[in-house]
């Protein structure tokens, strides 16, 4: 149908053409404008016709639409693997801080002090712990504590225990801490916290007083006295060529300086000659001292000899601390020498004066010689034993300037005590 609609157009298109081009009614001389315009108004009829024509076909004749047909495939429930819960991880060695049964953070101790410390734990781990379980230093202020210690018993999971251990507080002022951690048989050390690695530690203030541990002037007469020659009485006798020693109060010192009272020790009236005084052994314990000034007594401007400190324990050697050359300059020497080295054992201690040559007005004068000791309680007043003669040495008032006191300490086979302040001229008290 739609061929011969064709073929018709195309006959009368042709048709037109042959009728325009032999058409009589044609002037000799055709004009362009007319021409063209009677051919245009004869194609766009012959175009209408056909259109008119072609929209009746179409219309008679609707062409049919295919019809589309839409496959979706059916999609098939997917199978999701159902998740077995995971348990939490636990540790088998793992502890959490319960309290601090004694002692807590910031508290204070004496010097010296011996304290027991308690913590409080829980075993929050999976394994139970036993009496090869300990709990060991590991880093701060040991506290004079064991390097571990022992579980006092078994601590089942979920079970808490306290800790003792023993302590003794650091003879010196100040905050100090101590850390902890539990160690099991194999070793491993372990602690407390969300990772379970942790410290525990003792925390305190340590404070408190010197007080004297052992007054070497009101024992005096204690101690032996003797010289090369002789053993001595006490207190002897100014003058006493033998050589003597007494207390002298108030102590005037070489500047004319007053001190409550001093030892005066002179040694016997030959050429080098000594004295010396043994005292009953005196228990040390750490952190002691011994303190004192030594110097010519004042106006013995003819003073030259030497101070020792020398020691003996039971029927041991004896040992020397220090010595000093002391001269008439006008001033006075400290003496301050840690025996912490000698700590637990029972000492004797010996006070000598050698003349350096001539005797003559070696007057050496022991101010305050004393033990001191760290204390948690205040010093106490006691009462003294009066034992001083009036003295009143010969010489001048005018000082002679000479050499300076030196110090210095000898080893000892079973200690080392040494003077921890070197002997500095002191115009004053």
């Amino acid at each position: 149908m739609r061929n011969s609609s064709m073929k018709k157009m195309i006959f009368l298109a042709l048709t037109l053409a042959l009728i325009l081009a032999c058409s009589p009614l044609s002037p000799a001389t055709p004009q362009p404008a007319a021409t063209l315009d009677v051919l245009y108004t004869s194609a766009a009829q012959t175009l209408s016709a056909m259109s008119t024509e072609g929209a009746a076909i179409l219309t008679s004749q609707p062409l049919s639409s295919p019809t589309v047909t839409l496959s979706i495939p059916t999609s098939t429930a997917v199978e999701f693997q159902t998740l077995t819960p995971v348990p939490p991880i636990t540790k088998c060695d793992v502890a959490a801080f319960i309290s601090d049964v004694t002692y807590p953070d910031g508290s204070s101790v004496g010097f010296g002090v011996a304290f027991t410390k308690i913590w409080r734990v829980r075993n929050v781990g999976t394994c139970t712990w036993t009496p090869s379980y300990a709990l060991v230093y590991v880093s701060g202020e040991r506290f004079g504590a064991p390097s571990a210690v022992a579980l006092p018993g078994n601590v089942a999971p979920g079970q808490s225990i306290d800790i003792p251990v023993q302590l003794v507080a650091p003879d010196q002022s100040g905050r100090f801490k101590g850390y902890w951690m539990l160690r099991n048989p194999s070793g491993v050390l372990f602690g407390v916290g969300d990772s379970g690695d942790a410290s525990i530690y003792v925390d305190v203030n340590v404070s408190g007083y010197v007080v004297a541990g052992y007054d070497f002037i009101d024992n005096y007469c204690d101690a032996s006295w003797k010289t090369a020659s002789q053993d001595l009485p006490c207190p002897g006798k100014d003058g006493d060529s033998r050589g003597f020693v007494f207390v002298q109060s108030p102590a005037i010192m070489e500047n004319g300086s007053s001190q409550s009272r001093g030892l005066i020790t002179h040694p016997e009236q030959v050429r080098d000659g000594f004295i010396t005084g043994k005292y009953p052994a005196v228990k040390i314990q750490s952190g002691d001292r011994f303190q004192a000034w030594v110097n010519c007594m004042n106006k013995a401007d003819d003073c030259d000899l030497i101070f020792k400190l020398q020691y003996q324990i039971g029927k041991g050697s004896i040992q020397t601390l220090g010595q000093w050359r002391e001269v008439y300059e006008g001033q006075y020497y400290p003496i301050s020498i840690d025996l912490s080295a000698l700590s637990g054992e029972n000492v004797k201690f010996i006070l000598t004066v050698l003349a350096n040559g001539s005797a003559h007005e070696d007057y050496a004068q022991w101010i305050a010689p004393r033990i001191t000791r760290l204390s948690s309680q205040p010093p106490t007043a006691t009462a003294r034993p009066s034992r001083t003669p009036t003295v009143t040495p010969t010489g001048s008032t005018t000082p002679t300037p000479t050499a300076s006191a030196t110090a210095s300490a000898t080893s000892t086979a079973t200690a080392t005590p040494t003077p921890t302040d070197t002997p500095t001229p002191t115009n004053t008290p």
